[in-house]
């Protein structure tokens, strides 16, 4: 099963995100099958590929809970309730 999650990049202190397309069972900072995006979150800057994510959502692919309220807040997802 895969899942579109989070990936931790940057320095110590300074963390940076990217959004990526992995297997449910690997490691946060494993190889990743696709990268979607990007989230700096001391910027608060979201950068993300919209047509690629609606595909591998369309092929299946389950959203975690961050990357799910990102959508859901950038109007990618509609009808569904905000995981908090």
């Amino acid at each position: 099963m895969l899942r579109i999650r989070l990936k931790r990049c940057g320095r110590k202190k300074s963390p940076s995100y990217r959004i990526v397309l992995m297997h449910i069972r690997s490691r946060r900072d494993g190889c990743a099958i696709e990268e979607l995006g990007f989230y700096n979150p001391l910027s608060n800057q979201l950068v993300y590929n919209k047509e690629r994510i609606e595909f591998r959502l369309a092929q299946g692919a389950q959203p975690s809970q961050t990357v799910q309220n990102f959508l859901i807040k950038t109007g990618v997802i509609e009808n569904l309730k905000k995981i908090h």
